[in-house]
């Protein structure tokens, strides 16, 4: 077995985005993947001959000229996706209080839009525009400009989306209408720094974008990418332990064994698992006690369905209805309840335009009500538990019929996931949706920087800055700098 020059741990996005930066930049790169399968969250999978998205249901910034499409641009792999753009008028639609919302793409259009419905608050939203670009500009990398140091991204993580969004307008209605699409980043208003909700927000209404037949194509062409260039992909190889002599990591070990070297590792699974792989001193006991006690995300509960063949419209847009009388579910979060809220989508498919092949469904769901049940092998944890999943997915099939006649009668099958599947294929505490939660509280206990104590490793993927497909992406480039070179790699990536 070779020597490489880096060894990458986990093949989602953010592994497979440093591997193919990396095998650009002439380097020696082995992925290494403990699944059958390579992509992480961007995988899709099949049932009923049809394709169900897993984690990823719609993306911003992938219009000409905007962060995302520039990062994929420099990829090489910007002009082989296929792409559907959302409704211009209603990219995302806010079902609240018995009244649905609009949120549009373009900021005049947004505004135009919502203040048909809040056309006291013209300026508020106005206000909302400026200050939202005024945060997103404070942060290099999301604008495809090296981080010289000079830029004050940190006070964005110090102040929470809740006092944010008092701070533009007093209308409570419209403060929970402007954060009604928190589900994409499991939204606490006390908790969540504002700069999460700009980030997102501003890349959305810039342009919101799906992947026709899912997101597994991302994963296909970074994974083609890295191979032209020369570098390994590996399945079904677990790595167990990173192996410490001389001051730095000399070699991954696998499950049955096998031992990788290389001369640098990132680890692009969650940080907690990277730090039980290694026992070195230079990670020092503050360290792995302040990740090993990071507060993570709330993790959920879904359903894939299937449709009768022309039986449910394909809805170009996203639909996220509240029960309650606010949109910060969290902190009001109450099995009792359930669901007191969900995102509801269809999934654009080649076979069809008018009419949805599938749709997904997802609403918050804590990891004790199917904790219990954990020590079980996936496929035999019982009829209790497969009474439990029935009893939640009918439920919520219900809700949605409320709002959308007809949709009952057009289910064929019904798939679902629980947040212990999410544990299983995400590798991710408690089946967290979204990984570590960033607290404005704490913002410096639930920050992660890509560069380790160990001169050879460096950490990746969605717990390192943010989540999401920009998020994790902008990531792997912060990664990859520490490699590479900064100013070196942003140059490259501005030029592509």
């Amino acid at each position: 077995m070779p020597k490489y020059d880096v060894v990458i741990i986990g093949s989602g996005l953010g592994g497979l985005f440093c591997g193919n930066i990396l095998s650009k930049e002439g380097l020696n790169v082995c992925v290494l993947e403990k699944q059958k399968h390579l992509g992480g969250n961007l995988q899709t999978f099949k049932r009923d001959g049809k394709i169900f998205d897993t984690g990823v249901h719609y993306v911003g910034g992938l219009g000409k000229g905007q962060n995302l499409h520039q990062y994929f641009k420099y990829a090489g792999i910007v002009d082989d996706l296929n792409l559907k753009r959302l409704d211009m008028d209603a990219f995302d639609k806010i079902n609240f209080q018995g009244k649905t919302y609009s949120y549009a793409q373009g900021y005049s259009n947004f505004i135009e839009t919502l203040a048909q419905d809040f056309p006291k608050e013209e300026e508020a939203l106005k206000n909302y525009e400026a200050q939202v670009k005024r945060i997103c500009n404070e942060f290099p990398l999301y604008n495809v400009r090296p981080n010289l140091g000079q830029d004050n991204e940190h006070v964005y993580y110090e102040r929470n989306v809740g006092d944010f969004l008092k701070a533009i307008t007093p209308n409570e209605k419209l403060q929970n209408v402007l954060a009604g699409n928190n589900l994409l980043y499991a939204g606490i208003p006390n908790k969540t720094p504002v700069a999460i909700h700009a980030l997102i927000t501003n890349s959305l209404i810039e342009g919101a974008y799906r992947f026709k037949d899912g997101s597994q194509q991302v994963a296909n062409l970074l994974v083609e990418s890295i191979q032209r260039n020369g570098g390994t992909l590996l399945t079904d190889s677990e790595v167990v332990k990173l192996n410490f002599e001389n001051k730095k990591i000399e070699s991954a070990e696998l499950k049955n064994g096998e031992l990788i070297e290389a001369n640098s590792f990132i680890s692009a699974i969650h940080p907690t698992l990277t730090l039980a792989m290694t026992d070195s001193k230079l990670l020092r006991r503050p360290y792995r006690t302040r990740i090993n006690e990071i507060e993570e995300t709330i993790s959920v509960f879904a359903i894939y369905i299937s449709f009768k063949p022309e039986s449910f419209p394909y809805l170009n847009y996203n639909y996220y209805h509240f029960n309650e009388d606010s949109v910060w579910s969290i902190p009001n979060y109450n099995p009792k309840k359930w669901p007191q809220e969900y995102l509801f989508l269809t999934l654009p498919s080649s076979k069809s335009k008018k009419y949805a092949q599938t749709a997904t469904a997802m609403t918050y769901m804590k990891y004790d009500e199917v904790g219990h049940w954990r020590n079980s092998s996936i496929g035999n944890r019982g009829d209790d538990y497969e009474s439990f999943k029935k009893y939640k997915a009918e439920l919520l099939i219900d809700q949605i019929g409320k709002q959308y006649p007809g949709f009952k009668s057009s289910i064929s099958n019904y798939y679902t996931s629980t947040p212990l599947s999410m544990e299983a294929y995400t590798g991710t505490r408690n089946g967290s949706i979204y990984g570590i939660l960033h607290d404005s509280n704490e913002p410096l206990k639930s920050r992660i920087a890509p560069k380790t104590k160990i001169p050879n490793l460096f950490l990746s993927g969605q717990n390192i800055n943010i989540h999401g497909v920009l998020g994790v992406t902008v990531s792997a480039v912060l990664t990859c700098t520490e490699l590479v070179g900064m100013k070196y790699l942003l140059d490259k990536i501005q030029n592509a």
